[in-house]
Order: structure tokens, then C-alpha cells, then sequence
């Protein structure tokens, strides 16, 4: 995952459409659901009064406080987006990277946004979008059962607005992008789609699902 998230959007459309929907994080208190081994803590930190990223896998939140432990106005915690360990009311963004897939199974998810993000703040989300995009076109085959009208419709009754993003991998070698195909998608899928593409980049399109509080 940290050769995806190096390879993914090579021209900061994904950062800059994040950036927009939020007004920014200078000054105000940030949480990464699902950070994963913190890739993006650091970023978060540079202008945001407190940091707090939160992920279930132990080992990676071990990697993640490892990543950050010169950054003092980041904390690490163990938890799930589920049960946030973090009091109500207590954030000002909310960022969540392909923690929250395919809409539908959710909802426990949200309702824990719905309790920590203070008034005034925002909640974005990153999901794939299956309808658009060569990557798109993998995702079908690989997740058939995902039905992108159900998954629109879900975020949309609950209040969230969508915005269309054409992000973009772009990895260093061929050996990358074959690495994290194989991560991305089971192995019958993978093997067809990279007998298929050729080179080391690939369009892919996500939505970014936000909500105001």
C-alpha cells in the first residue's frame, strides 16, 4: 500500500479537490479514519493544530506512530471506524481514504463521523468509482456484486454530495503497478487485466463523498 499511495495522484487533483471541499486544515483539528501505516499524517500535520489518525491493524498503527513520532501534534490511536475513541464533537475534518467501500454495510461508520465531527466541520470520504476509468473497468470485473446506482444512492440519502475525480496511478516501474494490481484484485482478475494493459500508468476515477455538519 505504500507503493500505491506514492503512485497515486501524479498531478494532486485528488489533494486539490480534498483541499477545496474542506477550506482547508491550517489551524484545525484533523482525523484520518483508517490511516493505515500514515502516509498521510505528515501532510495533515503541517498546517493542522492536531492530528489524530486511527486504525484497526495494530502492526500498521505501529508503523504509523513510527512515521509520525517527530510530529507532535499527531497521535496514533487503535480503534475502528466503528467505535472511534475519540469524544463527540472533538474534530474539524474528517478524511477517510477507501476505508468506508461500496456504501451499503456502513452505516455504523457514518453514524461514528456523525458524532465526532463538530459543528461547522466536514467529513470526506474517497471511494472508487466503478462506472469511469480504465481502473474502473478492473474494478467491475473483479467486484461484480457492487452495484455503483445502490452505492450513489446510499451516500446521497444520507446527505453526502459527490465529486468525480480523475486521480490517476502512476508507478516508478512496471513491478510496482503489477505489486499493487495483485493487492487491489483477486489473482484471475489481476492476470487478466495486466495481460491486457501495457506500461506503468493507469486512469482511475474516484469519488469524493463529503458532508457538512
Amino acid at each position: 500500500y505504500e507503493v500505491e499511495n506514492r503512485a497515486c495522484d501524479p498531478e494532486g487533483r485528488l489533494a486539490a479537490t480534498l483541499l477545496a471541499l474542506s477550506g482547508g486544515w491550517a489551524g484545525r483539528e484533523v482525523l484520518d479514519v483508517g490511516c493505515g501505516t500514515g502516509f498521510h499524517l505528515p501532510a495533515f500535520a503541517e498546517t493542522a493544530a492536531r492530528v489524530v489518525g486511527v486504525e484497526p491493524h495494530p502492526d500498521l498503527a505501529a508503523l504509523a506512530r513510527r512515521r509520525t513520532r517527530r510530529l507532535p501534534t499527531v497521535t496514533v490511536l487503535t480503534g475502528l471506524a466503528e467505535s472511534l475513541p475519540l469524544p463527540g464533537a472533538s474534530v474539524d475534518v474528517a478524511h477517510a481514504r477507501w476505508a468506508y467501500f461500496f456504501g451499503p454495510g456502513c452505516e455504523p461508520g457514518l453514524a461514528e463521523l456523525d458524532r465526532v465531527v463538530r459543528r461547522g466541520g466536514v467529513a470526506l470520504v474517497v471511494d472508487n468509482d466503478p462506472t469511469r476509468s480504465t481502473f474502473g473497468r478492473w474494478f467491475r470485473g473483479g467486484y461484480p456484486e457492487v452495484d455503483p446506482v445502490a452505492v450513489e444512492r446510499f451516500w446521497s440519502r444520507r446527505g453526502w454530495t459527490r465529486a468525480p475525480v480523475d486521480m490517476g496511478w502512476s508507478f516508478d516501474s512496471r513491478s510496482d503497478l503489477e505489486a499493487v494490481v495483485r493487492i487491489e484484485l483477486d489473482p484471475a482478475t489481476a492476470d487478466a487485466v495486466l495481460a491486457d494493459h501495457e506500461g506503468t500508468t493507469v486512469d482511475y476515477a474516484v469519488n469524493v463523498w463529503s458532508k457538512r455538519f
